[in-house]
């Protein structure tokens, strides 16, 4: 019995439609790595404008750490989108398509290690500036806008 063809045309717009997707998760990445590390310099300035008299100790991994993380592992991502799009239509072409899901777990790894070293630096932010620590809050007589 011979096997029907397949619409390639349908495969290819597949493909594509999986490529567009793996760049809008790339943008989302670097997006969001850039807003995060951006949001640290805020935050250190902020600390700074409060606490003048006060030197912190720097931490060992920041949130400008996460975002410059995040914008890398999204480079990295549109360059393995890219690759593996390329790799699919010529599979395509030959009719010897092999679906591969060790992508979407090594991305799903990544992304869940950041998200993950990310905790830390929240909690850690949440406690400095808690009202149960008087020496992080500016003096009484300092104007505030």
């Amino acid at each position: 019995m011979k096997e029907p063809k397949i619409d390639r045309q349908r495969e290819h717009q597949a493909n594509e439609r999986t490529f567009l997707a793996w760049m809008r998760t790339s943008i989302a990445l670097i997006g969001f790595g850039f807003a995060i590390a951006r949001f640290s310099l805020f935050l250190r300035q902020l600390q700074v404008a409060l606490h003048a008299s006060t030197v912190l100790p720097p931490a060992r991994f920041s949130s400008e750490d996460l975002g410059v993380a995040l914008v890398v592992v999204g480079i990295v991502t549109i360059t393995l989108a890219a690759w593996r799009y390329n790799q699919v239509f010529w599979q395509i072409e030959r009719g010897d398509y092999r679906p591969r899901r060790w992508y979407v777990w090594i991305t799903t790894t990544i992304v869940m290690a950041l998200g993950i070293l990310s905790i830390p630096l929240v909690l850690l932010r949440n406690k400095e500036i808690s009202p149960a620590n008087p020496d992080l809050h500016p003096p009484a007589n300092r104007v505030q806008y």
